[in-house]
């Protein structure tokens, strides 16, 4: 576990030394006496080292870092290492804010600068009201429900980033189409309610064929093809799973932040954007966005935060398996999931009890961090526009 005392023993050179079983008592068997020492170390398992650095175990051709502190219990050295547990716990809340980033920050600009005063009281509430749905029934429905549909659905699931990358070309390129037969499509391209309804169809019937286009392209199915092509195991309870959950689950509190700021940002200033000649979204991306970037830095690390600290979406949406594997496929064990599960059944004093309270005090000390850092943000957007009446349609 360390070296805990450096010191030169007298008649070194003609003597035995060992070490007792137990690990409490150091022997010298000299050629006169026998000399013993009491090592005064409560939980030689473990050190500060051991924690993060890869260790050395018993058959074993490298230096690991796992987490399995019922080792004895299966015949095996126990192991201690906090690393796979704080790396799920990161690895939860990135494939959680991935979800959460686009969907927070699209139903913000599109609340806070482009719908009505009456639209937007009608609206935002209902969104902010998604954040008191509890996340134990999230957790519910994601390991029980959106587990064996992902898993039914894979290449569905694969397909997405095509889709939402395919959809725009394809309707600009038969908008070109048509407006080189007929003049009656010269003016502007589609708008938004014939890209979200071409969203929506092409979804549909990608999410139906799924399976029967899964049974043409792979000869087994699409797990084996992973596993084959690229080494990729699949968990039917993996990172995809709580992402979809925990990023519904942190979107509300982000949009909230968001959308007070965008709205709160002075209506003067996106009229003479307008009246320059500039259009909405050139108005948005220029001077709204810019004016309200301090809230979207608290917004990106409260979620972060929520993130790091969820447990019962990661409770019951995934296998629980402390694995260092960036795989969106894999598994993963987070902080305050080993805790829940663990700290009921861990000996009082131990040092499993000892070492799951030591990890909730790290995962508080970077909750605390974000969190803090996020209220700074929060606090200069406030002060900046402290002067400035609420905007109006």
């Amino acid at each position: 576990s360390g070296l805990l005392l450096r010191s030169t023993l007298p008649d070194a050179s003609d003597s035995a030394i060992t070490l007792s079983d137990d690990g409490a008592r150091f022997m010298q068997r000299g050629p006169q006496a026998l000399r013993t020492w009491n090592v005064l170390n409560e939980f030689p398992e473990t050190n500060t080292l051991s924690l993060w650095a890869p260790q050395w175990y018993e058959a074993t051709s490298h230096a690991q870092l796992e987490w399995q502190p019922d080792g004895l219990s299966i015949g095996a050295l126990s192991k201690y290492s906090l690393t796979p547990l704080l790396f799920g716990t990161f690895k939860a809340a990135l494939y959680g804010m991935l979800i959460a980033i686009p969907l927070a920050i699209g139903s913000a600009i599109y609340t806070g600068y482009f719908l009505s005063t009456r639209l937007r009281n009608r609206v935002k509430p209902t969104i902010e009201l998604l954040e008191a749905f509890p996340t134990v029934v999230l957790g519910f429905i994601a390991g029980l429900w959106l587990a064996p549909v992902l898993t039914d659905h894979l290449l569905f699931v694969l397909l997405l980033p095509l889709l939402f990358l395919g959809v725009p070309v394809v309707l600009s390129a038969a908008h070109f189409a048509l407006r080189t037969f007929s003049s009656r499509f010269s003016g502007r391209p589609p708008r938004m309610m014939l890209l979200m309804a071409a969203y929506l169809l092409s979804g549909i019937v990608l999410f139906d064929a799924s399976e029967q286009l899964e049974s043409w392209f792979f000869t087994d199915s699409i797990e084996d093809w992973l596993w084959s092509e690229f080494r990729l195991h699949y968990d039917q309870r993996n990172a995809i799973v709580v992402g979809l959950a925990m990023g519904i689950a942190i979107t509300p509190s982000m949009f909230s932040i968001l959308e007070d700021a965008i709205y709160a940002v002075p209506r003067a200033l996106s009229d003479g954007s307008l009246a320059l000649g500039a259009t909405r979204w050139q108005s948005l991306a220029k001077v709204v966005l810019p004016a309200a970037s301090p809230a979207l830095l608290s917004a990106l690390l409260i979620g972060v935060a929520r993130g790091l600290g969820e447990t019962m979406i990661v409770l019951l949406a995934t296998g629980n398996s402390p694995l260092l594997d960036p795989s969106p496929f894999s598994g993963l064990r987070t902080i305050s999931a080993s805790g829940a599960i663990e700290l009921p059944e861990a000996p009082t004093g131990g040092i499993n009890f000892r070492l799951l309270f030591l990890s909730a005090l790290v995962l508080f000390a970077l909750t605390f961090l974000f969190n803090t850092v996020a209220e700074v943000y929060r606090q200069r957007l406030r002060a900046t526009y402290a002067q400035v009446s609420p905007r109006r349609d």
